[in-house]
């Protein structure tokens, strides 16, 4: 066999070894979910012999990740949305105006991305209780959108540069406002930049945990996704209701795995776009 065949094969083999790393647990989760829990405890590694449909009944009713789901949905809305738009809005800006301090207001962005958020955990704790954000939703969705937002404009702002500068200088020229620009030329030219960016703050957001942890502790009905399930593992072991506990993680991990199905192309897309250009 010839070098490039060898590497080839290898490559190939590699490829199989990590996609059943990384999709073995999902499968695992996914058919434990409709086992039994005596069968789970019994046998964690069989398959199931029958499906046991009432496992997600209870996590959604019982166990109220229903609740915490809708929680987490609600939160996720403002949030995503505050990110992209504040988002950007600041990557446009840097990206398209010289102004005195551009480079110093980007590097501060990019200087975000290195700044450990459990640093600033008591510094937040400490902000949000003096303005009578803490358990609250509106408190949670500004700590999400704070914690995305370096990432969020600095990827952002590599692909505002990357658009041709004509269009916006022949709208500017034909009367339109800036914000007019922005909204109705701009950023949809940008589309495949949004959808990728907002991918990732979408995973980041839905699954984060140590925010809501330190910010979103007292009320358990105003648990997020992530506090639903791990108050439900601990509840666990001691109740044995295992099968609800794996139901209620197929519950979350479906979101996740349906949004990115949906927008693969475009992510893909969005991550070439500035290589391309």
């Amino acid at each position: 066999m010839s070098e490039g065949g060898t590497l080839n094969v290898f490559s190939h083999a590699f490829l199989i070894v990590w996609v059943v790393m990384a999709a073995g647990p999902l499968v695992w989760i996914a058919l434990t979910a409709f086992r039994a829990s005596g069968d789970i405890l019994s046998d964690p590694m069989g398959l199931p012999g029958s499906l046991h449909w009432e496992n997600f009944s209870h996590a959604w009713n019982e166990a109220k990740i229903g609740r915490y789901a809708l929680n987490s949905v609600v939160i996720l809305l403002g949030s995503l949305t505050g990110t992209m738009l504040l988002g950007s809005m600041a990557a446009y800006v840097i990206a398209r105006f010289t102004f005195a301090g551009n480079r110093f207001v980007f590097l501060l962005f990019a200087g975000g991305m290195m700044f450990p958020v459990i640093l600033a955990l008591i510094p937040l704790f400490k902000m949000m209780d003096n303005f009578g954000l803490l358990d609250t939703r509106p408190g949670l969705m500004i700590a999400y959108i704070a914690y995305s937002l370096p990432f969020t404009t600095f990827f952002l702002t590599s692909f505002f540069r990357t658009l041709p500068s004509g269009v916006q200088e022949a709208a500017m020229v034909d009367g339109a406002s800036h914000t007019r620009t922005f909204f109705q030329i701009m950023l949809p030219m940008a589309k495949p930049g949004l959808i990728s960016i907002g991918i990732f703050n979408f995973l980041g957001q839905w699954n984060q945990y140590l925010l809501p942890l330190l910010l979103n502790s007292e009320n358990e009905n105003s648990y997020v996704l992530p506090q639903g399930l791990a108050s439900l593992a601990v509840a666990q072991g001691y109740r044995g209701d295992w099968g609800a506990l794996f139901a209620g993680l197929t519950i979350a991990m479906v979101p996740v795995l349906v949004v990115y199905a949906v927008f693969q192309r475009q992510v893909q897309a969005g991550l070439t776009a500035g290589a391309l250009k």
